[in-house]
């Protein structure tokens, strides 16, 4: 028996007859038809032609086996990666082409950035001999002057004997000392012209109104009735001053003179009037104006120690170096060794052990101009340098601002011998201080002196003791030794010291200061901290 099976689900009725007979009825048809030229196959037969106008003879050629076959299109194919690898070196070659050229621009453009600094510092520097405005200007002057008396006194005793001799030291003698007297009245002739931008800038921070910042960032200011006065004393001093305005001006301003220093009675006030009067009169009678010029400076001169007194101008109390208060004195005025004055703590160097030296900074000026006649401008360009280019790595470094010009000149002259540690460059406009390990800030104990073209290829080093040889790496610690010794003598320095010991010199480093000698002249170069 079958089973039973599901009869299949019916489809709908779309309308359409699907099975015909003539669907399922094949019917043969013979019928010859002419092909298009080059798409028949057939041959010339009866009832169809066929041109042979384009037919083609084809010889058999040799036979090709499979490796000669495999090998046509291995060598087809080394022959395209030949023309690609071709291409592909042509490509690799421009491309090295344009990065040396980019490199090369850039090493000139290095070269030539140098080289224009270079010839800024020594275009300052004679700038700074022919107009000299500073004291470092006159110290540069002296400093020549020594250059230039060492290499005359050379000559003289390499070239002359005897009385010859003796005569030739005794005309150079005599030119030092034209030449001293020279440079003394430009010293003279630059106090001048400074002196009154000195009192100009000396009023105008008395008459400044108080500024603060308020908590939006924005600049406050506010005048106090103390600043008011100030600012009226600076344009009535201003006023005197002017000595080419009209005789009625003039004596206008006299009158306001008068009027403002007898609000206090005093022996000033009273030779400041007594000197109006003067004025007064012999304006009236008709003195010209060239021969009252010493009386107004007299007048000028006592109306500006009349504002410098606190009593009569309260502003200027926080400008003067000497405290009003006699008890303020006790800790901050010190006497100087040489010239036996008492001067704030301001006026002296301090020493590597944080305390003061025996002499005040003019004695000492004093001092290098007699003996030594050295100029810092070296060491200060290569200290604003470095402070520079560590403020740019580090906002934070504090070690390069805690270092005076003399750290800089003890570091450079008697740690580093005044020469860079790869190529011993003695160009002092040249050379620079940057980090020995790039990753810790930089401090005398973590430090190299290079040149400017040494500078890019260390500052791409990763690891020095890689990079460097084991002799030279050496030799760069015993420096870094003997600047932590030195420099663990100052205080505010000794607290960034860091941990790690420096005892690869063990007992043959002393801590004391070092002497340098400079000519026939020894001087003491211990350098001076920053409080």
């Amino acid at each position: 028996m079958l089973p039973l099976q599901t009869l299949p689900k019916r489809r709908p009725d779309r309308g359409v007859v699907v099975f015909s007979r003539e669907t399922q009825t094949v019917k043969v048809k013979s019928q010859a038809q002419q092909c298009p030229v080059n798409v028949y196959t057939q041959m010339t037969g009866i009832g169809c032609y066929v041109s042979c106008m384009n037919d083609k003879l084809v010889a058999p050629s040799n036979y090709i086996t499979a490796d000669e076959y495999h090998d046509r299109r291995l060598k087809a194919v080394i022959r395209l990666q030949s023309f690609v690898r071709r291409w592909l070196a042509q490509q690799e070659v421009n491309r090295l082409r344009r990065e040396r050229e980019r490199r090369m621009a850039w090493l000139e453009l290095q070269e030539r950035r140098r080289r224009e600094e270079k010839e800024e510092q020594l275009r300052d520097r004679r700038q700074r001999m022919m107009n000299p405005r500073r004291r470092e200007d006159i110290n540069l002057l002296y400093q020549a002057l020594e250059k230039w008396r060492c290499e005359e006194e050379q000559r003289i005793n390499s070239t002359l004997r005897g009385a010859e001799r003796k005569a030739a030291l005794c005309s150079l003698l005599e030119q030092e000392t034209q030449q001293i007297a020279t440079i003394g009245r430009h010293q003279i002739a630059i106090q001048n012209d400074n002196y009154d931008k000195t009192v100009r800038n000396f009023l105008d921070k008395c008459a400044a109104p108080h500024q603060w910042r308020a908590a939006d960032g924005q600049l406050i200011e506010m005048d106090s009735p103390h600043t008011i006065r100030a600012r009226e004393l600076r344009d009535l001093y201003s006023n005197i001053n002017l000595f080419t305005v009209s005789r009625e001006a003039r004596r206008d301003a006299l009158t306001t003179l008068k009027h403002t220093v007898q609000e206090h009675e005093c022996q000033l006030t009273r030779d400041i009037v007594d000197l109006i009067d003067r004025e007064v009169d012999l304006m009236t009678c008709g003195v010209k104006a060239a021969n009252l010029e010493g009386l107004r400076k007299r007048i000028s001169t006592l109306f500006l120690q009349y504002i410098k007194i606190p009593a009569f101008n309260p502003e200027v109390a926080k400008l003067l170096k000497v405290p009003q208060n006699p008890s303020q004195l006790r800790n901050t005025m010190f006497l100087c060794r040489s010239c036996y004055r008492y001067l704030p703590s301001g006026d002296f160097s301090p020493s590597a052990n944080t305390r003061l030296s025996g002499r005040c900074h003019e004695c000492t000026s004093l001092d290098n101009i007699a003996r030594t006649r050295n100029d810092y401008s070296y060491y200060k360009n290569i200290l604003k340098r470095l402070r520079a280019d560590e403020q740019q790595l580090n906002k934070e470094a504090k070690i390069p601002f805690l270092l005076q010009v003399e750290d800089m000149r003890y570091l450079v002259e008697v740690v580093w011998t005044s020469r860079s540690a790869l190529q011993a460059s003695k160009d002092l406009f040249n050379l620079v201080f940057v980090r020995w390990e790039r990753q810790r800030d930089w401090s005398p104990w973590n430090c190299i002196l290079l040149s400017k073209e040494e500078i890019s290829a260390h500052v791409q080093v990763e690891d020095v003791h890689k990079a460097y040889e084991a002799t030279f790496i050496r030799r760069i610690e015993h420096k870094h030794t003997l600047a932590r010794r030195h420099f663990s003598q100052i205080s505010v320095m000794a607290e960034y010291l860091d941990s790690q010991p420096s005892a690869s010199l063990g007992n043959q480093l002393v801590s004391k200061p070092i002497t340098m000698a400079t000519g026939k002249h020894a001087t003491n170069t211990t350098p001076a901290s920053a409080h």
